[in-house]
Formats: C-alpha cells, structure tokens, sequence
C-alpha cells in the first residue's frame, strides 16, 4: 500500500492555461438542483425546495425536522451541497396526518422558495441534474485560456470524484487504511459510509489517472466494458458496434471500477491495466470485499451541459453548466484553472 496518497491527479489536457480564486463568497459558487419530475400536490410528504448560503444540507435538514417535530430520518435529500455557496435544492419531510409546519425564520441564510404535497419521499439521486454558475476571481491568464475552455466543452473532462470525498488533507484515506484492515471500528454509520466511499473513490481515480496517462481516457481497450451515455446501464457483451465510433460520438463511455465483490466485467488488456493499478491496494479491496461492498462501474469522463462562459469585470472569469448527480464541477474547474478554495482560510 502507498504510504501516502496523492490527490493531484493528473489532467486530461494538461496543465491549466489560467490560476485563480474559488469561493471567496457564497454567492461565487451558484447550484441550482433541479428535479426530472415535478410533485404532484397531494400525499404524505411535504417537498420543499430550499435556498441555503453558508449552511450544509445536513444541518438544514436537522433544522426542517426540529421545526416540523419529526425525526431527522423523516427527512429526504436528493444530494448534499456545498456549505461555501449559494444553493437551492430539495427536501421532503414526512407528515403523515399532519399539517405543515411554520417554515418562516429558519435561520440566518435559509429561504423555502416552495412547498407542495407528493406521495413519496424523496430518494438520493432524484434529481435530474444541477446547475453551475461559478466565479473565478483574483484569475491570471497564464495561456489559451479560450482553447482549454472549447476543448472542456468539446472532449468533456475526467469523472474524478471531488477532493471533498477524501476529507481535509485526505484524512479520509488514512482512516480507510485502518478500518479496511479490520484496525478502527467506526460506529457512526454515515461515517463509516463515508469512508469507505473515500476509498472506493480514490482506487477508480486511480485507474481514471492510469487511462489519461496511457493516453486512452476517450479510447477503446481490448475488453473495456462501456457504459451507454445518459444511464449506467453497460453495453451488452455481444454488441457488434464499432466501440470506438460510439465513444467519439458520446453514444458510449468507458468505466473503471467502483471496488467489492463481484466479477471484474472487463477483459484482456483493459483487465491487464485495471489489475497492474489495484495490485498496489490489495488489503483495500480485500477489505471493501469483506465489508459486502458489491464492484460497480463508473463512466471515466463526462461532458458538462450548457457549458457557457464570460467575463463580468476584469480579473473574474465565471463559467456556467450543467452536470448530472453524482459528478463534480471541480473536474471542469481543475482542467481550466489551478485555484485556490479562499473558503478554507475562512
């Protein structure tokens, strides 16, 4: 195992044409959640679509669950969002029987924009994806920043989970190392999760980082398993497509792995590149194998939506997208820009 675990992966288009600041107020860092279906106005659960700066989700849903006199696990969330930024997303509280609640005066930095009844709580994930409208300011242009944006809209970026999935420092990993050997028991389950879920998420950085140094994050190995664009369903097996074609057209993604039990899927010198990657973390996969992780793929690369960009006022760069669940807006923001989160100095 490595002693120490980097998380300067490297980029898909080399090193950023531009430096800058993120964050140095909420309102620099905009998310919008936006759901794929609309409650229909009658039913148990009470959906709130709430707009938040300077808090994180999981406060705010203790918040909503103290105010409504319910328990905190009658409250839903379809993702956590950021604390450092201005955001709007949903929730849903059950109150079965019951009237809802006075939701005015929250706290400092909470609004509910709406409220409407449905029939079902709402599920992680449930949202159909999330818009960005981020500002980069102090920004020093460094190179051809135009060419690296029209390369980001046009040949997408790494699906690299977030450096916020691996803790301050990676202090997330360290842990990992210990409760995957069996040495730290974690009680608290979401912490737990959370945990594990660093660990699984850095071995598939590091395959996703394996595939942009051989050059083949866009291309097609002998055996790869592809992912079709738009689900996580994985092309069948007996497909007789030219798999490259798919992949230069979007139609497909190649995966990497997200680590436990179960068949590795891929074959021949995709399986060979994957297995010289993991051979370095055997006790991490031997660990997530025990702890009843199932193996899962994952696209290696996306493309955000809408990508659009401009400059307000001199020194500030900001850039608007949108991106699917489960994706992070700091991949684009590392391919454009080396930057500094001026929140971690707050």
């Amino acid at each position: 195992m490595p002693t120490s675990y980097s998380l300067d992966f490297p980029r898909y288009h080399g090193a950023p044409p531009s430096r800058g600041a993120i964050r140095t107020r909420p309102e620099d860092f905009r998310v919008d959640e936006f759901l794929s279906y609309e409650p229909d106005g009658e039913g148990e659960h009470l959906w709130l679509q709430v707009e938040k700066r300077g808090n994180n989700t999981q406060w705010v849903a203790r918040q909503l669950a103290k105010r409504a006199g319910i328990n905190p696990t009658d409250v839903s969330y379809a993702g956590l969002k950021d604390r450092h930024a201005l955001t709007t997303q949903w929730f849903s509280l059950w109150l079965p029987g019951k009237a809802a609640p006075d939701l005015d005066h929250l706290g400092e930095g909470i609004k509910v924009l709406r409220a409407v009844r449905h029939g079902r709580k709402l599920k992680r994930g449930g949202h159909q994806s999330n818009r960005f409208t981020l500002r980069i300011r102090d920004l020093e242009v460094t190179g051809d920043l135009e060419a690296r944006l029209l390369a980001i809209r046009d040949r997408g970026v790494p699906n690299y989970f977030g450096e916020q999935r691996f803790g301050l420092d990676g202090g997330n990993l360290q842990q990992a190392d210990q409760l995957l050997a069996g040495n730290l028991r974690i009680r608290d389950r979401h912490r737990r999760s959370l945990i594990i879920s660093s660990a699984r998420s850095y071995l598939f950085n590091s395959v996703v980082a394996a595939r942009i140094e051989g050059g083949v994050l866009d291309r097609y190995l002998e055996g790869d398993k592809l992912m079709l664009a738009g689900s996580s369903d994985l092309l069948k097996a007996d497909s007789e497509e030219d798999f490259q074609a798919g992949i230069d057209a979007w139609r497909y993604h190649p995966t990497a792995p997200l680590m436990g039990r179960g068949r590795a899927l891929v074959e021949a010198e995709s399986l060979a590149m994957e297995a010289d990657i993991l051979a370095r973390f055997v006790p991490w996969c031997e660990g997530l194998e025990r702890l009843g992780q199932v193996r899962e793929r994952r696209s290696v690369r996306f493309r955000p939506r809408a990508f659009n960009w401009l400059t307000p006022e001199p020194g500030v760069l900001e850039l608007s997208f949108e991106l699917p669940p489960g994706t992070y807006a700091t991949s684009v923001l590392r391919e454009c820009c080396l930057y500094r989160d001026a929140s971690q100095s707050i």
